[in-house]
């Protein structure tokens, strides 16, 4: 086996230049800045201490760096698994605890496990049951739940818990007399600070310059008693420690644990796909994402990190300050080592609000509200399942949504197979081209033949469709109909219950004088045919490369058999006149 493909730094780093060096640096050092707010942000969205968040940004990084096939992805904690992650272990204990911390820390091993198995057995086309509308609507609500959770840092109220958007809203609303003033102010202030910074230059580590302007404001006016802060965060790296492999414990969290390993490799592929494409020099391989991803979350599960994947943002910052390949994450990561080793106590004076306010603004950014407007006048269909996965996740849970949207993707992936498309083809005037009727006007159409063209496999889901679609079609020809020519240039695939599909056609349709022609079927569709006997039930004559041919055979042979009429009704006269 290619070691490279196994561990893709053994392929780029030999081949390392300094002109690499020159874009990993700066971009390294800038997502790495950008990284601290948010890493202390996320685990403020997760249930955990600050710290925690700091520790998902170091081996995790250091990890996908060496077996990731992206160069400019920037992985560690990121919202929306954040939210899941609180999601998942809320249930389980309370938030803030030592109990909590240890079962977010198994969350990511069980998280890493499922996904390193999923890449072992090269499963990463199971991602294709999250669509994109479901994607959109589960992200879109989820950014919706995530700022409306940071109204209680923002405005300085008290929320037990965040059971419900609608309790968050109420309590919200109960509370309005008591709102903290001053920490509203500050988060304000921040919001507006963050996204003015980012409209005068996105390069601009806009969530830092929040943060430093909120540590000085509350430390320079001695406001540390009257906002709430993130007070001590504690110094050092994370230190490995063995995970409590309590059975029951992982039972509860494997619900979860799937859901998480499914979103966050959506998130993070799409990610990378995206980078790639930019690029063009590298190629990302989904299933080797999935094992890096998997490595990564058990890496940093044995050393103290809740469940990290791909995120927008800072892969974004990363791609757009010139990061090259994954050193510019080496540099970030590193940049965290040295903030866990000797800046943390900078942090102290932190006012909750301030996060609350980069969170707010990371989150805005990822309600679609483009994708919605688009589908609608697109894709009904898709819109009622984006809107469907909205809804859920909105107001019955993060879990269930997610369920939903794979059981909706699944639901309209069958119903659509099962009623593919199917035309009806006429001839362009004085041409051998044949069109769908409904599509083109003045096509010539015979009252002798009807030519069909099915788009997709014929199998067992589908077969009834069209069965009934074309006896309609047939009885709509009338009795004037001789044949059927079957334009089969898009059937891929015809399975045991399309073959006998097949034969009862044949025999019903010639009790009733209506030959079957087959036309462009590709050669894999031709062998099926043939391993089933109904190359020889039909007979080879009626198969055609195309639809001209087709047609002619039956012309020729439609003379035929009015040649043989009439010479068969002239041999009976004569035989009459000679009797008389």
């Amino acid at each position: 086996m290619n070691l490279k493909r196994l561990i893709p730094i053994l392929d780029w780093l030999p081949k390392y230049s300094k002109e690499q060096f020159r874009g990993d640096l700066p971009a390294g050092l800038t997502a790495g800045v950008l990284l601290i707010p948010q890493s202390i942000a996320f685990a403020m969205i997760a249930g955990v201490p600050a710290i925690y968040g700091l520790y998902a940004s170091t081996i995790p990084m250091f990890l996908y760096a060496i077996f990731g096939t992206s160069r400019q992805l920037s992985v560690g904690p990121v919202s929306i698994v954040s939210l899941m992650t609180f999601t998942g272990v809320a249930a389980l204990a309370t938030p803030q605890t030592p109990e909590f911390v240890v079962l977010a820390i198994l969350l990511a091993l069980i998280v890493g496990v499922v996904q390193l198995l999923l890449g072992v057995f090269r499963l990463g086309f199971l991602v294709n049951f999250l669509s994109h509308p479901v994607v959109s609507g589960f992200t879109s609500a989820s950014a919706i739940i995530i700022g409306l959770g940071q109204l209680k840092h923002l405005l300085g109220i008290k929320i037990e818990r965040n059971e419900s958007v609608f309790h968050i809203l109420l309590e919200t609303f109960q509370q309005i007399g008591q709102i903290n003033w001053m920490a509203f102010g500050i988060g304000f202030t921040g919001i507006l600070l963050i996204i003015l910074l980012k409209k005068i230059n996105k390069k601009i580590p806009s969530p830092l310059v929040a943060v430093i302007y909120g540590i000085l404001i509350v430390w320079g006016f001695g406001w540390a008693e009257q906002v709430r802060i993130v007070g001590d965060v504690p110094s050092g790296l994370p230190s490995f420690l063995l995970p409590d492999w309590n059975w029951e414990n992982i039972r509860a969290l494997l619900p979860i644990g799937l859901a998480i390993s499914i979103v966050s490799f959506t998130e993070s592929i799409a990610v990378a796909k995206a980078m790639q494409a930019r690029h063009k020099d590298y190629q990302v391989r989904a299933n080797q994402e999935l094992v890096a991803l998997g490595i990564t979350n058990i890496g940093g599960g044995f050393f103290q990190a809740f469940p990290t994947t791909g995120g927008f943002s800072r892969t974004a910052v990363n791609d757009q300050a010139g990061a090259k390949t994954q050193m510019a994450s080496i540099i970030s990561a590193s940049l965290i080592v040295v903030t866990l080793l000797f800046l943390t106590p900078l942090f102290y004076y932190l006012p909750n609000a301030i996060v609350a306010a980069v969170i707010m603004v990371a989150v805005y950014g990822l309600i679609d509200f483009k994708e919605a407007v688009h589908l609608w006048h697109s894709d009904k269909g898709d819109f009622a399942m984006l809107m469907a996965t909205f809804l859920a996740t909105l107001f019955i849970g993060v879990e269930e949504g997610v369920a939903i949207g794979v059981i909706l993707s699944l639901g309209l992936m069958i119903y659509r197979t099962t009623r593919p498309h199917l035309a009806v083809l006429g001839r362009i005037a004085n041409t051998d081209f044949y069109k769908n009727i409904n599509r083109f006007d003045d096509l010539e159409e015979r009252p002798d033949l009807l030519i069909i063209r099915f788009d997709a496999q014929l199998y067992f889901a589908n077969v009834n469709f069209f069965k009934e679609t074309l006896d309609k079609l047939v009885e709509q020809k009338g009795k004037d109909l001789q044949a059927v020519i079957i334009s089969a240039e898009s059937i891929n695939r015809i399975d045991s219950s399309g073959m006998h599909l097949l034969e009862d056609l044949h025999e019903e349709y010639a009790a009733k004088q209506i030959e079957i022609y087959f036309s462009n079927m590709i050669g894999p569709v031709r062998d099926m045919m043939t391993r089933a006997g109904l190359m020889k039930k039909f007979g080879k004559e009626h198969f055609f490369m195309n639809i001209p041919d087709a047609v002619e055979y039956f012309d020729s042979k439609a003379s035929k058999n009015h040649l043989d009429q009439y010479i068969l009704q002239t041999n009976v006269k004569n035989k009459k006149d000679e009797s008389v």
